[in-house]
């Protein structure tokens, strides 16, 4: 995917780690809650951390500010949903990676660098060329 969740105020942009299957169910929940795309783009840039300060900060009504729980639990899952895609960019890049380093040197070799089993290496190794991914999180961009 070569668009990304910043810039613009639409929700493509904003779930722009999603497949653009799911986008829609997301959206509709979004705002049926009332929750606007710059509210998610807003968790999704700082990782959560305002959302996340609030609720560990104990006040009765922390929810309040961000549009009450269910709204928080549904920017929350938002943002698990970055971590989870973010995770599997770094996962297919690692692929690429140890993929790259077996035509050079043995799966003993590379399981001993890497700290794991020579198994988990042809594990590692195996790439998912149908992914797509964002470009650039969205914590990177102007």
């Amino acid at each position: 995917m070569s668009s990304q969740p910043g810039g613009d105020s639409g929700w493509d942009i904003v779930l722009a780690h999603r497949t653009p299957d799911t986008r829609a169910p997301v959206r509709e929940r979004f705002a049926s809650a009332g929750v606007s795309p710059e509210q998610v783009r807003a968790a999704l840039a700082d990782g959560g951390d305002e959302i996340f300060a609030a609720a560990a900060g104990g006040a009765a009504d922390w929810a309040a500010p961000f549009g009450g729980p269910l709204a928080v639990a549904l920017i929350a899952a938002e943002v698990s949903a970055l971590a989870a895609h973010l995770t599997s960019r770094a996962s297919a890049v690692r692929a690429l990676a140890v993929e790259a380093l077996l035509d050079d040197f043995s799966a003993v070799t590379v399981a001993a660098r890497l700290g794991v089993s020579r198994q988990k290496v042809y594990d590692i190794a195996r790439p998912n060329p149908t992914s797509s991914f964002i470009d650039h999180a969205p914590w990177r961009l102007p």
